[in-house]
């Protein structure tokens, strides 16, 4: 009896580092792996668990994460903050993706809000394997590059109004777009990216109207 409860325990212990890698409970996460010689992947596997009481994403791919019971529509705002706990070599985006359908096939299309290590914000689209820019890589004095200790903290906020949509970083408004071509829809999934070689903890991440 002693000798099969040491066996359960250890299977027990065993299985508890597969359990802690799992995604959460009601969410997806789709992997995009690069495709650049110069810009490879790290080595492992993209791990994205609960922890404390938001999200901790490890990332030697690029990934995207959603609950497809995270619709928004109309008028709202997407919020976040991201904890970076280690950030990647080079230039690396990861924040808030929204207006997302169909996230899981071939059609994949969303809109996202992402900032990096160096201090700058982005928007683009995605729609299948195109990933056109709305916005270029842009420098702005609100978004906190790493400290000493390699890390930062910020909090991104897609605000979708009637007619516009403002993007903030640590309150600041750093681009505001009309709702028209690109951004005409806005209606959606909204959840999170985080691009490869990356260490993010995320918190605060949510909706209000």
């Amino acid at each position: 009896m002693k000798r099969q409860i040491r066996i359960a325990l250890i299977t027990l212990a065993a299985l508890a580092p597969l359990a802690a890698q799992s995604v959460p409970q009601g969410w997806k996460q789709r992997i995009d792996r690069s495709t650049s010689a110069s810009d490879p992947d790290a080595a492992g596997t993209v791990k994205f668990v609960t922890q404390g009481g938001g999200f901790h994403s490890t990332n030697p791919q690029a990934a995207t994460y959603w609950n497809p019971a995270n619709t928004a529509s109309g008028a709202y705002t997407v919020k976040a903050t991201f904890n970076l706990v280690k950030p990647a070599s080079h230039s690396c985006y990861y924040g808030l993706i929204f207006a997302g359908s169909n996230l899981d096939g071939p059609d994949q299309s969303y809109l996202y809000f992402q900032i990096d290590q160096f201090g700058t914000w982005l928007i683009k689209s995605r729609n299948g394997n195109a990933t056109p820019q709305i916005s270029a890589k842009t420098p702005n004095d609100a978004v906190k590059k790493p400290g000493a200790d390699g890390t930062s903290t910020n909090t991104l906020e897609v605000r979708v109004g009637a007619d516009k949509i403002d993007f903030v970083v640590n309150g600041v408004v750093v681009n505001s777009s009309p709702k028209t071509d690109a951004m005409a829809k806005t209606d959606g999934i909204y959840g999170l990216r985080v691009n490869h070689q990356l260490e993010v903890q995320i918190d605060g991440f949510g909706i209000s109207k």
